[in-house]
């Protein structure tokens, strides 16, 4: 087994040593097989913005990013929150539903439409909101530290248009099926 560094990367591109009596085929260089560099990035991000949040300020990161989308679409639907996010939609409206209780959004009927439903923050979900957008913006920082200013700009455009073409993969079960 691989010693990992403490960022998860391996360090190192060693083939595993074969099972007696296993076939082996193709495997995945995780250090460059973005689909799962991307993933571990974001849960390692996630995990320590949950911790550091719910101590620092009461909130996990799947309400901090709902309540930051919020804060720019005030009185978006659940709907534009999955979609926006990435979330299903049971998850969703169970974190509203806890934020409603605890008084950081409200959740109002859409008088054109009474299905639908507009969510804005709070004064108090705003007053979140505006303590822990230090931090996060802080958090960023530090992340992005190792770039340069017109390496950070590339990086964004990138992963900006690597997120407009998701469609690629998410929009058909098999590679090639219309």
């Amino acid at each position: 087994m691989r010693n990992m560094s403490k960022n998860g990367s391996t360090g190192s591109r060693r083939k595993a040593a074969p099972v007696s009596g296993v076939k082996t085929g193709q495997t995945l260089d995780l250090e460059r097989y973005v689909p799962a560099f991307v993933t571990f990035i974001a849960n390692k991000l996630s995990r320590s913005a949950t911790a550091f949040y719910q101590r620092r300020f009461g909130v996990n990161v799947t309400e901090w990013r709902m309540m930051s989308l919020l804060a720019i679409e005030p009185g978006i639907t659940a709907s534009r929150i999955c979609y926006v996010i990435g979330f299903d939609k049971g998850p969703v409206s169970r974190t509203l539903a806890l934020m409603q209780k605890r008084g950081l959004i409200a959740i109002r009927t859409d008088p054109r439409d009474g299905r639908s439903h507009s969510i804005s923050l709070t004064p108090k979900g705003r007053q979140v909101h505006d303590e822990v957008i230090v931090a996060a913006l802080e958090r960023e920082r530090r992340l992005l530290a190792c770039l340069r200013k017109d390496e950070r700009e590339v990086l964004i455009d990138l992963l900006r248009r690597v997120h407009s073409h998701l469609g690629a993969v998410t929009d058909h079960d098999e590679p090639g099926e219309d």
